[in-house]
């Protein structure tokens, strides 16, 4: 009989990772910038990362936030998907 174990409680506020990767030749990086500070009430240029895949093809760009609940972290996500040029969020 095996134990279904639950998903590790997030306890809010904390600082949360945000991973986009999408297209390169879109302007991906400035878009996910304003979708953060949509919902974020800072987004700092020190906690942004962006590594390009070794094609060019793509772009991932790495923002951590201060998360403030489950709700707001849906909304970003659904806002980054929403822009066309995500091809994921992690």
């Amino acid at each position: 009989m095996s134990q279904q174990q639950e998903p590790p409680k997030i306890e809010f506020p904390c600082d949360y990772p945000i991973k986009v990767i999408g297209d390169a030749e879109a302007d991906l990086r400035t878009r996910v910038i304003e979708i953060m500070r949509d919902h974020a009430d800072v987004v700092y240029e020190e906690r942004i990362t962006e590594r390009m895949s070794r094609e060019g093809r793509f772009l991932a760009v790495t923002i951590t936030i201060v998360a403030t609940g489950q709700p707001q972290l849906e909304n970003i996500f659904t806002d980054l998907k929403a822009t066309g040029i995500v091809k994921m969020v992690l």
